[in-house]
């Protein structure tokens, strides 16, 4: 009996032996399957959850416009019909003011172009006539010498007697000149108006867009920057461009004075010039 266990003994260990070497593997195929599959799943996952929302952010970035609530813009879609006159006002005068900078500018370099054909081609001239048709049509230098030669001509007439030849002769050439004065001078005193009174219609604006802030925040009760910073915005924005107009027209009008002065003192020798040779009897 003891051999029987003996030989029993040894003969189960030997086949529980045999039984834990052929369940070892699929024991440890079935536990390395869902590792494996949860290390498959992490790799592939981890990276896309994270690519997804990064990729949202970057579209947002590039295709989300933030507006400003409290620019020009704003100021215009919000603004009632008196702070749209105001800046339709400012508007107006800006754009005079350049027109006017940029046309007188150019009246002065036809001027200043006609003074130097006057020195190059009237006087090698023999007589003022020829010097005069020397010139161009429009050349105020020729409208001086029509003038003065007409007045040579026609010094005839029963109250035009009575005044001296030279008298006569100054008289139309200094009305000539006076012409010309005037046509140069125009156009300045609008912008000496805009830079004189552009700063106070932007003050204006100014007051109007605090007048919005007070009211904004009686009705509403408290003073949160909400609720002032548009119509405080808009005042801003209003005395900006009252500057911006202003500080223009000054600067053009000074230039442009600076420039009609130059301008007239050759004018003006020019025209005592004829004077004297038509007085000379070189007509």
């Amino acid at each position: 009996m003891s051999f029987l266990k003996t030989l029993r003994s040894p003969a189960m260990a030997l086949m529980l032996a045999l039984g834990a070497l052929t369940a070892a593997p699929t024991l440890a195929q079935e536990a390395s399957a869902p590792a494996s599959a949860a290390a498959d799943m992490a790799p592939a996952s981890a990276p896309d959850m994270a690519a997804a929302p990064a990729d949202a952010m970057v579209s947002n970035v590039q295709h989300e416009e933030v507006e400003n609530p409290y620019g020009l813009k704003a100021m215009w879609e919000q603004g009632d019909l008196v702070a749209k006159a105001t800046l339709v006002i400012m508007i107006i005068m800006s754009v005079g003011s350049w027109y006017i900078t940029f046309v007188k500018w150019w009246e002065q370099q036809k001027m200043l172009k006609s003074a130097k054909e006057a020195r190059d081609n009237f006087w090698n001239a023999g007589t003022v006539r020829k010097g005069a048709e020397a010139l161009r049509e429009d050349s105020a230098f020729r409208y001086i010498a029509e003038q003065g030669l007409k007045a040579s001509e026609h010094h005839e007439g029963t109250l035009l007697e009575n005044i001296d030849l030279h008298t006569w002769i100054g008289m139309s050439v200094q009305r000539a000149v006076d012409l010309i004065n005037g046509r140069l001078q125009g156009g300045l005193a609008w912008l000496a108006t805009v830079g004189s009174t552009a700063p106070f219609v932007g003050l204006f604006g100014t007051v109007w867009g605090i007048l919005h802030a007070l009211t904004s925040i009686g009705i509403s009760g408290q003073a949160s920057i909400d609720k002032v910073a548009g119509p405080v915005g808009e005042a801003l924005i209003m005395t900006a461009i009252g500057l911006a107009v202003a500080v223009p027209a000054v600067m053009g009008y000074n230039w442009l004075v600076r420039r009609n002065k130059v301008v007239m003192d050759g004018v003006r020798h020019f025209a005592g010039d004829v004077h004297n040779v038509l007085l000379a009897g070189k007509r």
